[in-house]
């Protein structure tokens, strides 16, 4: 593997660049996609979340970019980065603007939560760089607010993630407004199936780097699962934040309304703790995020809206409160720890109905999470036919015959697992 990034051919300035942030080893994703796109191929990369996927794209995009002369043309934009969420457009725009520092070159980010007119007036002048979410950036177009006929580079950053979030037709129509001529790159933490469409219709003989098998979490993230009971989850959550207050804490939950009430009792209970949703505006988003960073605020409580582009690597601990109903969601929570090269933990709470999520996320992972407390839950037949879900939670004894009656549960019912499902879709971030 390359040990130094003058290997992979950057210029000077991006070598000064990387120096200044004391980044000075490519990461396995950045030693392999960099070569490719440096030669101009299109890319898919496959890696966790924390490997840096964002210079293995943002290092070639801006090597490229420097050696092109003269400036943008009015409304135009020469590279076109996608990503799902502000948090993670946000966080991408940063990082380029490290890359970029001292040179005449000019990135801009388009997003919801701030005012059309004012991006539309920063697009005016054109823009080498153009971060944006796919909905934004549509309603920008459909203003005639920049054109894209003139762009060389196309970046799907967490390509999986809009999949998820019902950006195909937003992708589609903006692919059909770039240049057929371009060099595209493709990053992911996650391979759905509908991942091929995308690679056939946006890639042309790609190089496919993959670091690690789609769906594996970081080696570096200690995991463990507690079988506890709905009503018992605050307490235990609480007596673990406790345990490391000096640390900084993710929570995630499903549900904005959930997740707010849970913020409030966390203040209520000592924390000094923040929240982040999607029914928080963009200001209110960012102040929660730079009082996290900061060490303001220790823990910070959100929805699945933050599982993606929170990079601050001095996250200890991630806490799934409640499983995420997409399995490949929890890959993505639990790798906002263990970045850079640390370690972190992430514990997982599983009450009976999340039974169906937690072997969902397993099967993900092709792993099992350890137990750290508890036994699995069971779905068994209660009075009238109905099920009941029967376990030994956390700290609750054995019961007498508990294994025989459960062996024959298991026998009567054909041997079916437990599994109670979760709350659908609807009620995401």
């Amino acid at each position: 593997m390359t040990d130094t990034f003058s290997e992979l051919g950057l210029p000077a300035h991006l070598l000064r660049a990387l120096e200044a942030q004391n980044i000075t080893t490519p990461t396995p994703i950045q030693a392999q996609a960099i070569p490719h796109a440096m030669n101009g191929r299109d890319v898919m990369g496959l890696a966790q979340t924390g490997t840096g996927k964002t210079n293995a794209f943002g290092l070639p995009l801006v090597a490229q970019m420097l050696a092109m002369d003269g400036k943008p043309a009015p409304k135009t934009v020469r590279g076109l980065v996608l990503a799902p969420t502000r948090e993670l457009a946000r966080q991408i725009q940063e990082q380029l603007m490290h890359l970029i520092k001292g040179t005449p070159m000019k990135v801009g980010l388009v997003v919801g939560g701030a005012s059309l007119s004012a991006q539309a007036a920063r697009l005016a002048k054109g823009t080498d760089i153009l971060v944006a979410t796919p909905g934004r950036l549509l309603d920008l177009l459909d203003r005639r607010a920049l054109i894209l006929s003139e762009a060389k580079f196309l970046v799907l950053d967490e390509a999986d993630q809009m999949l998820d979030m019902g950006f195909i037709h937003a992708l589609r129509k903006i692919s059909g407004l770039l240049p057929a001529t371009r060099q595209t790159m493709l990053f992911s933490a996650t391979m759905p199936k509908q991942m091929e469409e995308i690679a056939q219709s946006y890639l042309v003989k790609p190089a496919r780097v993959q670091v690690n098998p789609p769906g594996q979490a970081v080696e570096k993230i200690a995991q463990e699962v507690h079988y506890i009971a709905k009503a018992e989850k605050f307490n235990l959550l609480k007596e673990m934040l406790d345990a490391h207050r000096d640390e900084l804490a993710l929570v995630f939950g499903r549900t904005k309304h959930g997740m707010e009430k849970l913020s409030r009792m966390l203040e209520s209970a000592g924390f000094a703790v923040a929240s982040i949703h999607g029914n928080k505006s963009q200001g209110q988003r960012q102040r929660a995020l730079d009082a996290f960073k900061t060490g303001k605020v220790r823990v910070l409580v959100a929805t699945d809206v933050a599982a993606r582009g929170l990079d601050i690597p001095e996250v200890k601990h991630v806490y799934n409160y409640e499983l995420p109903n997409v399995a490949e969601n929890y890959v993505h929570r639990i790798g906002r720890t263990a970045r850079a090269g640390r370690e972190g933990r992430a514990i997982a709470f599983c009450s009976p109905d999340e039974m169906g999520e937690l072997k969902d996320i397993q099967k993900t992972m092709k792993n099992d999470i350890p137990v750290a407390s508890g036994t699995p839950w069971e779905k068994v037949a209660g009075p009238g036919g109905k099920s009941n879900s029967g376990s030994r939670g956390r700290g609750a004894a054995p019961k007498p015959g508990g294994a025989r009656r459960a062996q024959q549960r298991k026998r009567s019912q054909g041997g079916g697992q437990g599994g109670g499902g979760g709350r659908g879709r609807g009620q995401a971030a």
